[in-house]
């Protein structure tokens, strides 16, 4: 009995290792195949994965003789530059003196060149249900972790051949709600409506940690390590308290829980040593705490109560810019809007900068900075089913640099990796798309 499991198992596994291979190598012509109609080339990769994922073969033999012929079949109808691009076969030196080019001719294009997310480099599918929350392992390009309301999270290489998921955490007993991952990237911290906050190890054999409860019994909403000492996160409920918590430990700090109301559905933290954090509700309200990081002890600070609607996510960023030279925070607020608000004070008080329409109203969408200092780029999830890219150094409809059409349903989440070479997406069914930045090298 058991020798007939694990026969299956590795036929499985093999199997599924076939079905990302030929995918893989199908996305890699999908910009050739469809390069003057985006969306005729979404319709197309995600009708051959649906094809790939019916027609299985079990024999590996013709799984291979079937990509093989199916690699010189796309080589003859695309070219030969085309793969050999994508498989980075040219020289170190070659490669060298291409990145210089690409860099000097990246700071003379515009903020819509620079970010040309039109190819699809992948589509991911392990999750059952809306993905909750993407994020790229900090200084990282490769590895992706992705939450979901099915109750597990997944860690993908997206820059391998073919890109894989090589994790999947189980544990949870409900829908996860958000995570983070430790300044190392060897630790995660996730929350979950099961009620809990778990610490999972993922650097060699990924395995949970600790389980700790809420202090309520209460749904946990959001969650984030303190970007000052990794021992500490803050985590917010669906009783409106956020609470502070030594994953070492598994105690609550004295003096680090604090009631504001509501549902707290988001949380960000002040970088770079900073002791700021801020935390949005469903009732609109945004309020700021000073966190003293050796003790985790909390102090309300300021409240702003204007945004128009339950405040589904905010990220904090310093900006590098002699046109905006102060912190910034980005809130995705269930009013049909974006806002933009510049940090005024260390007290973490907020006022209003900029609003970007975008169709948002009953889910928890989710917004984002683009990693480089320099760059004034927003990204953001919406109802209608794309991902907006915007210019904040501009206003109104020339604010819009660029729409990606491909989910079918409301888009959640989405993350960049660090170099901006990759974006990635996900929407309400649980697909994970991966935008390849054509002006990037990968």
């Amino acid at each position: 009995m058991t020798s007939t499991v694990e026969v299956n198992g590795t036929s499985q596994k093999m199997a599924t290792m076939w079905h990302q291979q030929v995918f893989a190598l199908d996305a890699k012509y999908n910009t050739s195949r469809a390069n003057k109609l985006s969306s005729l080339g979404m319709l197309y990769i995600r009708r051959r994965n649906q094809l790939l994922r019916e027609k299985l073969s079990a024999d590996p033999e013709i799984g291979a003789l079937y990509l093989k012929l199916r690699s010189e079949l796309l080589r003859r109808r695309y070219g030969e530059q085309q793969e050999r691009n994508s498989t980075g076969s040219h020289t170190i030196s070659e490669e060298s003196s291409e990145r210089r080019t690409k860099h000097h001719t990246i700071q003379r294009k515009s903020t819509a060149e620079n970010f040309a997310f039109a190819g699809v480099h992948h589509i991911f599918e392990q999750h059952k249900a809306a993905v909750t929350m993407l994020k790229f392992a900090n200084n990282d390009r490769s590895r992706l972790c992705c939450a979901s309301l099915d109750g597990t999270l997944s860690i993908c290489e997206v820059v391998g051949t073919p890109p894989r998921v090589t994790a999947l955490l189980e544990g949870h007993c409900n829908g996860v709600t958000a995570f983070d991952w430790s300044i190392s990237n060897d630790l995660i911290v996730s929350s979950s409506l099961d009620t809990t906050i778990r610490l999972w190890r993922v650097c060699v054999e990924p395995s949970c940690l600790r389980v700790v409860n809420d202090q309520q019994r209460a749904e946990v909403l959001c969650c984030s390590f303190i970007p000052a000492n990794n021992n500490l996160i803050v985590a917010g409920n669906s009783q409106g308290l956020i609470q502070v918590l030594n994953v070492s430990t598994g105690i609550y700090t004295r003096g680090g829980s604090c009631k504001i109301g509501g549902k707290i559905l988001s949380l960000t933290c002040e970088g770079s040593g900073g002791s700021v954090i801020w935390a949005g509700n469903d009732r609109g309200i945004i309020v700021s705490f000073r966190l003293e990081p050796g003790i985790g002890r909390l102090t309300k600070l300021q409240r702003v109560q204007e945004t128009g609607g339950m405040v589904t996510s905010l990220s904090w960023r310093s900006w590098l810019s002699k046109d905006a030279p102060w912190s910034a925070l980005l809130v995705s607020s269930a009013c049909n809007a974006v806002l933009l608000y510049r940090v005024a004070d260390s007290h973490g008080s907020l006022c209003f900068w900029r609003k970007y329409p975008i169709k948002h109203r009953y889910y928890p969408l989710r917004s984002t900075f683009c990693p480089q200092m320099g760059a004034c780029l927003i990204a953001t999830g919406s109802e209608d089913g794309a991902v907006h890219l915007l210019d904040s150094a501009r206003e109104g409809k020339s604010a819009k640099v660029d729409r990606l059409h491909g989910h079918a349903t409301s888009t959640l989440a989405l993350s960049f990796n660090y170099d901006e070479s990759l974006l990635a997406s996900a929407d309400h069914d649980g697909l994970i798309i991966i935008w390849r930045n054509h002006q990037r090298h990968l």
